[in-house]
């Protein structure tokens, strides 16, 4: 009987594809997405968080009732549908979320925002956090006003913008969001103290913004929206709270809308950091 003869070359190069493909099996997105792809211990540092918080349920009920005054009062059913709040449309709930709530009382119309964004950074030599950073201060720059940057890690105000006082010549007690006896910028539309600025102890960086336009639509009633963005880590979460008054002679309070937004802030820090 006649043997086959043997082939030294082609079994070699059959077990070096036989390699090639189990190596290129192990490559898909979550390997970029989590930087666990790259075999390298130069590789910068993925962030800490992989998923996001449910955003609709991150507010308490309780939360709710004193950001949207008013809700309270209405019949049951109408409270649940706007305490549950409408979920943002997006294609990928590990990378971006979001929920709005408005409601509607007698004196005023309000409504609250909040969107929790997870920066992945696909440059092998740049972190997830400084990535987000870097997507931070964009956001930061688009502000209705310059705001310093304090510097990483560091992010205080200036003494300019300080909210523990009133500003010079302002008398005590008087309600910043009036518009008689309270100096305003004029850029932002802002009671002095209160402008866009750099927010101390929250988060990684945080900022806050505050506007005051028109209705729109023909309305001459006046609108104030305020921001407050904050990064931890890898995630970028914004605020965005706002109050327009039913009576067009009045303007919103700047102070109480800014504090109402900064304490929703720091809960929401405190829950991604717990």
């Amino acid at each position: 009987m006649q043997r086959k003869a043997y082939v030294p070359g082609l079994a070699t190069l059959l077990v070096a594809l036989v390699a090639g493909c189990t190596a290129d099996s192990g490559t898909d997105g979550s390997a970029i997405d989590s930087k666990s792809g790259s075999g390298t211990s130069a590789a910068a540092p993925a962030g800490k968080y992989r998923t996001l918080r449910e955003p609709c349920g991150s507010v308490p009920r309780s939360t709710l009732k004193d950001l949207l005054p008013g809700a309270a009062e209405l019949p049951e059913e109408q409270q649940q549908k706007i305490f549950r709040g409408a979920a943002a449309v997006t294609y990928d709930t590990d990378r971006r979320v979001g929920c709005s709530w408005k409601a509607d009382s007698p004196d005023a119309s309000h409504h609250l925002s909040v969107d929790f964004e997870r920066v992945v950074s696909y440059d092998g030599a740049v972190s997830d956090d400084d990535r987000a950073q870097e997507v931070f201060a964009t956001k930061q720059s688009g502000a209705s006003r310059p705001i310093a940057d304090a510097g990483e890690g560091s992010p205080t105000a200036t003494p300019s913008t300080s909210t523990s006082k009133p500003a010079t010549g302002t008398p005590t007690g008087t309600p910043t969001g009036t518009p008689t006896g309270t100096p305003s910028n004029s850029a932002s539309g802002t009671p002095d103290g209160l402008e866009p600025r750099v927010l101390d102890s929250l988060g990684d960086a945080a900022f806050l913004d505050d506007v005051l336009t028109g209705a729109g639509a023909g309305s001459t009633a006046q609108r104030r929206t305020v921001s407050v963005v904050f990064r931890t880590s890898n995630v970028i979460v914004t605020i965005v709270y706002g109050e327009q008054p039913a009576r067009t002679t009045e303007v919103p309070d700047s102070k109480e809308l800014q504090e109402k937004a900064q304490s929703l802030a720091r809960k929401l820090a405190d829950e991604f950091s717990g």
